[in-house]
């Protein structure tokens, strides 16, 4: 009987255990139902800003095509004497007016470098400083699981908090307050067009539809598949080890992966590249008598690693598949500006286009299809990898062919140039941080004195020649002469105190001017150069 009651109270206390460990790793933490909030004072000045009448009084508006790539790295390409991957669409766009040799993006990663090009506006003013989430950590056990049983590489899990629940996240996204280009071309009479990724909130209020663009065709996600994965010989599929490359093919055409013609889900069966180009070619057809604005935000070269076989087979030689693909998806991309260029031709409105070329952020070297070389560091970086990318204008006509323009320009200046070129004006409630890159090239200004880049504890000011980044976990900071080290090599900071004080005060200065980040960063990135180290949170 005692060997009983023993026996049972050791099951009791097995059960006790095991119901706390239970309790414990199942009990929710995604507990902050705090919703992100309009600023309301921004929202009635864009209200009042956007129902002004047009009183330019001009007759012929120029169309706007803007061209994104997906993690193009600015030595990928031809354009800058890349040797690998022959672009001669990207090279014969730039040729047609000015090359930039140091094209920056506000943001070393995808959302919120694409929430200041199309806003034109450093995304910390208004607080779209990280990736906006579509899944946290519901309880401990996915928590602790992601930290120390899932291999993540570089990307290293921030510390536990309350995360967002579903009616939080649905509130992520480019705030409503926020004026897009398509929004100041539509207010001048503009038809305006989306096609590819968004990556700038996906829930009611957030969709392009709700931001100034008439038509969209592509997906809201951060990635999509490029083509059905199945067993189609015209397709080469290439996967990658990290646990994000496994998420991307997982998740690749659900949800919000989708392919949409505005709401409607498409079953595409197309490849990617191409059909944003043949869409692109629709758009121009279809609104070629009126002025129109056309962004084509590509996902190419962007992972999943997926290719016609077509393009593959222009490099033979290339022994090593990851790479082979990854220059044929740039090969794919270059072929795709190539037919839209070559539509605008067609149809008579060269001298009436404006076209400008970049990449939203440096190539993801984690691929290990790219390194950025000569360049250090690379996508999610704040050094000249991540934040230095290729950048060309042409507009016949209106800007002089094999222009070089050597000062720094940002991806922040397309929005200032828009305004410019529609006679749209700009709000006077809110700063802008861009310029007008026609005027800039033309009369031979500088552009931009400073640049500024943050990313939680991350940041980085570029003043002249002279660059600080500043790694505030580690407490690091490197100082360069951009001048002479633009590959980053030698450290600057322990001979210049002076210029650090005087980079960090500017960095200050900037920083007055932002608000805090609206949505949490679950992750952040963890950059090892031998000694030093770097994080920055996403």
């Amino acid at each position: 009987m005692a060997t009983y009651k023993k026996i049972t109270k050791i099951v009791v206390y097995v059960l006790t255990v095991l119901l706390i460990i239970a309790a414990f790793l199942f009990w929710p933490i995604n507990t902050d139902g705090k919703l992100v909030e309009t600023d309301k004072k921004l929202a009635e000045g864009k209200a009042a800003f956007l129902a002004q009448k047009d009183t330019s009084g001009t007759s012929k508006k120029p169309n706007i095509i803007i061209l994104l790539a997906d993690d193009l790295g600015k030595y990928d390409i031809s354009l800058y004497g890349g040797k690998l991957t022959p672009t001669p669409q990207i090279d014969s766009l730039a040729a047609s007016g000015v090359t930039f040799t140091d094209g920056y993006v506000s943001s070393s990663i995808c959302s919120p470098s694409r929430a200041g090009l199309i806003t034109g506006r450093y995304q910390e003013r208004f607080g779209h400083e990280y990736q906006p989430g579509d899944r946290y950590p519901k309880n401990n056990l996915e928590y602790y699981a992601f930290k120390y049983l899932i291999k993540t590489d570089n990307w290293k899990l921030n510390s536990k908090i309350e995360y967002p629940n579903d009616a939080s996240i649905a509130t992520q996204g480019l705030p409503k307050s926020e004026i897009t280009f398509a929004d100041l071309a539509k207010k001048q009479g503009y038809s305006t067009g989306i096609i590819g990724k968004w990556h700038l909130g996906h829930n009611k209020g957030f969709f392009p539809l709700d931001r100034g663009f008439d038509y969209h065709y592509g997906f809201y996600q951060a990635f999509s598949l490029f083509a059905p994965e199945d067993d189609n010989p015209d397709i080469i599929n290439h996967h990658h080890k990290d646990f994000t490359d496994k998420t991307i093919w997982g998740k690749g055409r659900v949800g919000i992966g989708q392919i949409r013609r505005d709401s409607t889900i498409i079953d595409e069966k197309a490849y990617l590249t191409e059909k944003f180009a043949e869409e692109a070619e629709a758009f121009i057809d279809k609104n070629k008598t009126k002025p129109f604005l056309l962004y084509v935000p590509f996902n190419a070269p962007h992972t999943p690693f997926q290719v016609r076989k077509k393009y593959y087979d222009r490099f033979p030689n290339v022994k090593d598949e990851n790479k082979r693909v990854y220059f044929a998806m740039i090969s794919a991309l270059d072929d795709a500006i190539g037919r839209i260029r070559e539509k605008v031709k067609k149809e008579g409105l060269e001298e009436n286009t404006l076209i400008f070329f970049a990449s939203d952020n440096g190539g993801a070297d984690y691929t290990f299809a790219t390194t950025n070389a000569p360049l250090k560091g690379g996508k999610f970086s704040h050094f000249e990898g991540g934040v230095n990318v290729p950048f060309a204008l042409s507009w016949k006509g209106k800007i002089k062919p094999h222009t070089i323009y050597k000062t720094p320009v940002s991806t922040l200046d397309i929005f200032s140039t828009i305004a410019a070129v529609t006679h749209s004006g700009l709000p006077k409630d809110r700063i802008y941080d861009g310029v007008n890159l026609v005027d800039v090239v033309n009369n031979n200004k500088v552009a931009h004195k400073d640049l500024y880049w943050r990313s939680g504890d991350a940041k980085a000011i570029r003043s002249g020649d002279w660059k600080l980044i500043i790694s505030g976990i580690t407490h690091e900071k490197w100082l360069y002469d951009l001048s002479k080290d633009k590959s980053e090599t030698t450290d600057l900071a322990a001979k210049n105190p002076e210029k650090v004080k005087e980079l960090q005060t500017a960095l200050q200065n900037w920083e007055k001017g932002l608000i805090k980040p609206l949505w949490p960063n679950l992750t952040y990135y963890e950059f090892d150069f031998g000694k030093q180290k770097y994080f920055v949170d996403l």
